[in-house]
């Protein structure tokens, strides 16, 4: 079963097979959140790519994942997922983030990864409830965990304080170790 551990930093460093990145639809980059950071930090490969599949398919749809090379990240691949953004509960958010992380686990299976670095998805600038978003997390881990073949290691890397506590207090039951970068 694969272990689970809480880091504050920045997800633009960490070493691991995948990087999950909190994309919009367009996956053009760009912005201050995670999205912006990661193409920053990536260079620009993962954008060029990200026109490929934009060209294919026209973006990401919400709850949906691609994947792209890292470019100048410590990691092979970039998942870029789309969040859904906050609307009230009304309109099936809660059960589009349980999409982005069972989707980003689909491919980072299907792309033999060990290890896999999360951000807090849809918690920033689409306003997801924090408390509600690391439940969600909890019911993915909860239902996934012993089904994972190929990752062994899923990293839940928070920028803000708030949600590494958060993050460490709800996901207890699933944490090898906490750490702080």
């Amino acid at each position: 079963m694969p272990t689970v551990e809480v880091i504050l930093g920045d997800i633009t460093k960490m070493s691991a097979d995948a990087i999950v990145n909190a994309a919009n639809s367009s996956l053009l980059g760009g912005g201050g959140g995670v999205d912006g950071a990661i193409h920053r930090a990536g260079g620009a490969q993962i954008l060029e790519e990200c026109k490929m599949i934009r060209a294919e398919q026209g973006g990401c749809r919400t709850g949906h994942a691609v994947v792209t090379i890292a470019g100048k990240l410590s990691a092979n691949f970039i998942i870029h997922t789309v969040g859904p953004i906050w609307q009230g509960g009304q309109n099936h958010e809660e059960k589009l983030l349980k999409q982005c992380y069972h989707n980003c686990l689909d491919q980072a299976e299907k792309l033999k990864c060990e290890r896999i670095a999360f951000p807090n998805i849809s918690t920033g600038v689409y306003g997801f409830p924090k408390e509600l978003a690391v439940q969600k997390v909890y019911e993915v881990l909860q239902s996934r965990l012993s089904g994972l073949k190929r990752v062994q290691c899923i990293l839940f890397v928070c920028f803000h304080e708030q949600n590494f506590k958060l993050y460490q207090e709800v996901l207890k039951p699933f944490i090898a170790s906490s750490a702080s970068e």
